[in-house]
């Protein structure tokens, strides 16, 4: 039994930006778990279609209880192989990417378009698309709604990993992450703390001399 999701979105950005951008895609404060990629192959038809394959490493944790059907050097880590197409003409760049790790385990592809936006053609219509299928006897349904949720997690950071890159891009400066977020608010706890700890000591040592 294969478990199907497919969703659709944009970018406010062109078709080009968003080609370009996606080869430049990694690192980004979104994709940590994207730890290698690697092009293994790539060529120019003679219609001028961009031919790619690329293996990529990432990081892959899953639930306790999925750990034990794995052995101990492959449960934190998997390889994806990614084919892309780029129609330079039709203005469309397909990807199809699916799992060479765990893929007894559970197998998952997927496959995305991107394209011109038909109301505004300064933007990018993105389709997503995946199969999700597992072989694990009495595990299938657990396996499956397991992999749905991770893919869709995988799809908000994805984007946000975009439009960073895009960002990036233009010059403008992108909004902060939460890491980000979190390190400043740490600091000014601290440089908080710190004070707070000067105006103790001042208070002790005049209560010393009094």
């Amino acid at each position: 039994m294969v478990k199907y999701f497919c969703c659709a979105g944009f970018l406010k950005s062109s078709w080009d930006q968003v080609c370009i951008a996606f080869w430049q895609r990694y690192p980004n404060p979104y994709s940590n778990h994207v730890l290698t990629e690697d092009i293994i192959y790539r060529e120019i038809t003679p219609n001028n279609c961009l031919v790619s394959r690329r293996l990529l490493t990432k990081t892959s944790r899953g639930p306790r209880w999925m750990e034990r059907y794995l052995p101990k050097q492959m449960a934190s880590s998997a390889y994806i192989i990614e084919d892309s197409i780029v129609d330079p003409q039709k203005k469309t760049m397909t990807t199809l990417t699916w799992n060479i790790s765990h893929a007894r385990l559970m197998s998952v592809e997927e496959r995305c378009q991107y394209c011109i936006n038909a109301t505004n053609v300064n933007w990018t219509e993105i389709k997503r698309e995946a199969w999700i299928s597992s072989n694990v006897y009495g595990l299938t349904r657990a396996v499956q709604e397991f992999g749905i949720a991770r893919f869709k997690t995988s799809v908000t950071k994805t984007m946000k990993g975009f439009e960073y890159v895009l960002a990036r891009m233009q010059g403008e400066a992108p909004s902060r992450t939460l890491a980000e977020t979190a390190t400043e608010r740490a600091r000014e706890t601290a440089l908080a703390a710190k004070e707070k700890a000067k105006g103790l000591a001042s208070q002790a040592q005049k209560k010393q001399y009094v």
